[in-house]
């Protein structure tokens, strides 16, 4: 063999290695990124069919006579600026995941204020539809813990994917950056309270 190939073939032997380590850097990080993106994806699917719940919570609870206008005005509201919050899967940053985190906390608080204040109402007990969405929402509430759960899991890999070295000298060339992780706010990380005692009175 003569001696000017051995350079050449040691050379392309680093340049091989080099590109087959960044293909599978990348592609790697392409497809965590993707299962961040169908996680989120439940994760929004969940608190989609608990705002269309509440939708439907509140038109019923509206029957009750008198009830305060100020508790439903306040979930509507809290729903008004929980979906004018969107996020993009993937540039998911700890601001925007604060954001959507605290809207959907406030949610939670007006819903549950809602909830404690059906028992002053008792013929609500009677009510069919009530029920069935007080039943619903418990497993709505149960689906959105799972969801975020889920997330959380599936950015862990990606995370730990792009900050290990010597991949994090290729991942932020790639446009790879840090996700972020549901954390929860004050009291969000309580389910709204949906066991009522219609039997309970006013104080």
């Amino acid at each position: 063999m003569k001696k000017w190939l051995i350079p050449v073939i040691i050379i392309a032997v680093i340049v091989i290695a080099s590109y087959s380590w960044a293909k599978g850097v990348n592609n790697t990080a392409v497809t965590l990124n993707e299962s961040i993106s169908e996680a989120w994806g439940n994760v929004e699917t969940s608190y989609q069919r608990r705002n269309d719940l509440i939708g439907n919570l509140v038109n019923t609870v509206k029957g009750a006579a008198d009830f305060e206008k100020s508790t439903l005005e306040a979930v509507i509201n809290a729903r008004s600026r929980a979906t004018s919050v969107t996020i993009d899967p993937t540039n998911i940053t700890p601001e925007q995941l604060n954001q959507f985190n605290q809207a959907q906390g406030g949610v939670s608080s007006a819903l549950s204020r809602l909830l404690v204040t059906v028992e002053k109402y008792p013929d609500l007990k009677a009510n069919q539809n009530f029920l069935k969405l007080q039943d619903e929402l418990a497993s709505t509430e149960n689906q959105i813990l799972t969801a975020r759960t889920r997330f959380n899991e599936a950015v862990k890999p990606y995370n730990n994917h792009i900050k290990v070295f010597p991949n994090n000298l290729l991942a932020g060339m790639f446009g790879f950056t840090e996700k972020a992780y549901f954390k929860a706010v004050e009291g969000a990380d309580l389910a709204p309270e949906v066991e009522f005692d219609f039997d309970k009175k006013p104080q």
